[in-house]
């Protein structure tokens, strides 16, 4: 084993720089025997690393090869399977379990042993021995003997020297100096010994040799010690020296310490005091102009609003620790705080006397502005009132219970002002709208209490049965001529027992300017008043710019309201913007039951009307929302739009349930029906007023309703007419129809269009047919027959074989109808169909046309039947195409 142990230790760890400790022949557990060894080696360069190697003999030479290596910090577990009974297995546990056979129970003890000893050494007993022999770990001995045992561990690793490389050339060189080196290796020691025994006596010689020497440099050290003896002394003699000037620095530093220190406090209170004089010393004319100063004037406002900030700046100064316990400092804020008071008290009195003047000035301008359509103008009110935005703005920092009192109190005085100028404002506008007629007296005064507005709105909207009598006196109604159908179409726009007659366009257009006048005054005096609101009382109007605004749309009655709701933005924010809402709601508490009634008296005068103001208000609704779309503004006009749309939905629906109830007369022709007609005014009206509007939705909505309710009325009083036979009133409506709707172009009504066109066409056809009949009866009954018995089977050349079909037979039926009796059936025809047909559509011609082209179609089908089962006969009406065409011509000349 020793000599495996030296080959292993050259061959493979002296070139790794390794020490071969320890070695076993094992072999693994449960396996075809292969045996191997595991060595327990060191590193000879610091950091020593300490490993558990496994060697395998080679199997084509007698050399040997590392195979694994493992730290032997990896290892956890050594187990020696029994500590009592012998035996050659242990395990040991790295990232796996490995199961060793040792060779003998010696070498596994031997090896056990080395790991215990290296886990000692270097790793700090971090591996667990189990199952191993207590005399074998060593644990027997005492505590006090570990490091001797320790030592006696690093003499046994290091037992094994091995020789360097200049050792084994002087050996060499020793040997070859001797012949018997190695022949007599006992001889060759017994000379190296007599040589050692020669070499150490002439050591010992030298040694006694030089004692004299020795004595000579004893005496030398005994001289220096006598000299460190005096040295020491003086020493001694300086350090009292010092030690007393020592004393004196000492009292030299402390001095100098306590001066230093009393020139730091008295820096540090000068600083104090400094800041407290700077910051809260306010100056005598700052004073002044709190207690007296003059809040008429531009000069005076500026001292007053300079010697604010300078007040607001010495309170809010930011104290140091302690200086609130200061008597001064007391007495000094006490002073600022009754300043602070007295000034907020002077400044609330003189901007509410401001107000006050302010309402009673206003109010002696009302009577310039009486006769004309126009609002007071407040900008020099405002102008005046902005000087005091900055002291406005002291007062809600400083005092805020006083800027709450002003706010209400502006509120209240200008709510009462703008209240009175508004009313006045909308009376003139009433007046305006409707003149010096019947119904301009009827509303020349409206009542403006709240209670007598609700009542005249309720009376308004409930003048549903005043429309259910003017239908029903509709239906009483009967089509006389096409002269009167202007005054039959009338009843639809009599929503207030007015005559349409009056209704022209003059007056429509007069109610468009004065409610666009209306409108256009309102917009920029609530914007004006709002943009000072915001500016006078100090609250932020727009959001800033780290929150984001999300506009949710609200449909209501088809009418889309904008709601802002704000997210990111502080609460004060979006709390001022509430309280910029709430002024101006309460300031302008009056404008939209004004609005309301102004477009009930609109609707009341003409229900068109409801088709201008729904554009106007739109309008300004959108202008409006792009501006803020959370402002009043914004909000009330959304709030009266929706007014205005049911108005105009209500306008809609009252002309469809007119339709539904329209009766004809059983006497006389029906010609163009009166809500067609009406359908073409409406709708020339509504694309004049909805050119380039927002609301063209709306209007398309609208239209698709009335035109198929035109269509459904159209039908319904076709099927129940008597006199006037269904073909006529279908074609003539449905071409009237479709030339408005080719005359004004409306785009989301093109499939109406061709679905009018459609029906006009089919029913003009229809009517042809049906009006036309069988103008030959006899030659046409004849025809049939030769067409019957060609269908059973019998050749066109066979038919003339035929007994009742004959040329005879032919020739007999063809002179039943000359040239002359042709020319009379046509012209009661054309009587016919003039009586049937209305003058103002002017389809005269063109029915009669159409007859032609049929008549001639079935002159030509004869004609042919004739050249096909009469071949070479000769046969020929009397009358040819050319006299068809002359008596057609000839016949609608004469009427």
């Amino acid at each position: 084993m020793t000599a495996i142990k030296h080959a292993l230790q050259r061959d493979i760890f002296t070139p790794n720089d390794e020490r071969l400790l320890s070695i076993v022949n094992v072999c693994k557990a449960g396996k075809k025997k292969r045996n191997c060894f595991l060595c327990a080696t060191v590193t000879t360069e610091r950091p020593v690393q300490v490993n558990v190697v496994k060697v395998k003999k080679s199997d084509k030479g007698d050399f040997y090869k590392r195979q694994t290596a493992w730290a032997l910090r990896d290892l956890a577990i050594v187990d020696a399977k029994d500590a009592v009974k012998e035996s050659p297995e242990f395990d040991l546990h790295f990232d796996k379990v490995y199961k060793w056979v040792a060779s003998s129970t010696v070498e596994k003890n031997t090896f056990i042993s080395c790991i215990w000893k290296l886990n000692q050494r270097y790793l700090r007993k971090k591996i667990d021995f189990i199952n191993v022999s207590s005399q074998l770990l060593e644990e027997s001995v005492p505590s006090g003997e570990n490091q001797s045992v320790a030592g006696g561990d690093e003499e046994a690793v290091d037992e094994y020297q091995e020789l360097n490389a200049r050792e084994e050339q002087d050996i060499e060189i020793m040997m070859e100096g001797c012949e018997y080196a190695i022949a007599n290796a006992e001889a060759f020691a017994e000379k190296l010994s007599r040589e050692l025994q020669v070499l150490d006596g002439a050591n010992i010689q030298s040694i006694m040799a030089s004692e004299k020497q020795v004595n000579i440099l004893m005496k030398l050290l005994d001289e220096a010690l006598k000299e460190v003896d005096q040295i020491e002394l003086k020493l001694s003699s300086y350090e009292e020296m010092l030690q007393s000037v020592k004393e004196q620095m000492d009292q030299i530093s402390e001095s100098n310490h306590l001066i230093h220190l009393s020139n730091t406090n008295n820096v540090k209170l000068l600083s104090e005091i400094e800041f407290l004089v700077n910051h809260m010393d306010l100056a005598k004319g700052h004073i002044k102009a709190l207690q007296e100063g003059d809040l008429t004037s531009s000069r005076g406002i500026e001292a007053c609003t300079n010697a604010a900030d300078a007040l607001l700046q010495c309170m809010n100064v930011a104290l140091r620790p302690g200086h609130d316990m200061l008597h001064a400092v007391k007495q000094q804020q006490q002073r600022f705080s009754d300043l602070r008071e007295q000034f907020a008290r002077r400044l609330a009195s003189h901007l509410n006397s401001v107000f006050v003047q302010q309402g009673h000035d206003q109010s002696s301008t009302l009577a310039q502005h009486s006769a004309e359509l126009t609002l007071p103008n407040h900008h020099p009110f405002h102008r005046d009132l902005l000087r005091y935005a900055k002291l406005m703005e002291w007062l809600k920092n400083t005092d805020y219970g006083k800027y709450e009192g002003l706010t209400k109190n502006y509120m209240d005085y200008l709510s009462r002002l703008y209240e009175r100028e508004i009313k006045d404002f909308f009376e003139v506008a009433k007046i305006k709208m409707t003149g010096t007629t019947r119904e301009g007296k009827k509303f020349a005064t409206l009542p403006r209490k709240e209670s007598a507005v609700k009542q005249e709105t309720e009376s308004l909207h409930g003048s549903s049965g005043k429309l259910t009598g003017s239908t029903s006196s509709l239906n009483k109604l009967s089509v006389q001529s096409s002269g009167n159908r202007r005054s039959q179409s009338s009843s639809l726009l009599d929503m207030g027992n007015m005559s349409a007659s009056d209704l022209d366009v003059a007056d429509r257009t007069k109610f468009d300017k004065i409610f666009e006048q209306v409108l256009s005054e309102l917009e920029p005096l609530c914007l004006a008043e709002q943009d000072f609101i915001s500016k006078f009382f100090k609250l932020q109007q727009h959001q800033s710019t780290s929150g984001t605004t999300m506009n949710e749309v609200e449909e209501m009655d088809g009418v889309a309201l904008s709601r802002s709701y704000t997210s990111g933005v502080p609460q004060t924010v979006s709390s001022e913007k509430d309280m910029i809402r709430q002024m101006m709601t309460k300031i302008f508490r009056c404008i939209e039951p004004e609005l309301n009634n102004l477009i009930a008296l609109g609707d009341k005068i003409d229900s068109f009307n409801s088709l201008y103001m729904l554009v106007k208000m739109s309008h300004h609704v959108w202008t409006a929302q792009n501006v803020d779309p959370a402002s009043f503004l914004s909000t009330t006009l959304g709030n009266v739009l929706v007014t205005v749309k049911r108005n105009f939905d209500k306008c809609i629906s009252n002309q469809m349930k007119q339709m539904d109830e329209v009766k004809i007369s059983k006497k006389s022709k029906v010609g163009i029906l009166p809500f067609v007609a009406e359908f073409e005014e409406f709708a020339a009206l509504a694309e004049s007023i909805f050119k380039n509007a927002e609301r063209r939705g709306d209007l398309d909505k609208a239209y698709i309703k009335l035109i198929r309710a035109v269509f459904d009325s159209v039908e319904k009083v076709a099927n129940e007419s008597q006199k006037t036979p269904r073909d006529v009133v279908m074609m003539e409506n449905f071409h009237h129809i479709f030339a408005t709707l080719s005359r004004l172009k409306i785009s989301c009504l093109e499939a109406e269009k061709k679905e009018a066109k459609q029906k006009y066409t089919d029913h003009l056809q229809s009517y042809v047919i049906y009006s036309l009949g069988q103008p030959l009866e006899k030659l046409n009954h004849f025809f049939e027959g030769v067409e019957a018995r060609v269908a059973q089977g019998i050749r066109e050349e066979e038919v003339s074989y035929q007994l009742a079909f004959n040329k005879q037979e032919l020739r007999k039926v063809i002179k039943e109808y000359p040239g002359k009796e042709v020319k009379k059936g046509l012209d009661n025809l054309y009587k016919k169909v003039d009586k049937h047909l209305c003058e103002e559509e002017n389809l005269l011609q063109v029915v009669w046309h159409s007859m032609q082209d049929e008549f001639i179609r079935q002159y030509k089908h004869f004609e042919g039947l004739i050249a096909r089962c009469y071949p070479g006969s000769g046969i020929t009406m009397e009358f040819t195409i050319q006299d068809i065409l002359d008596y057609c011509s000839s016949i609608a000349q004469s009427h």
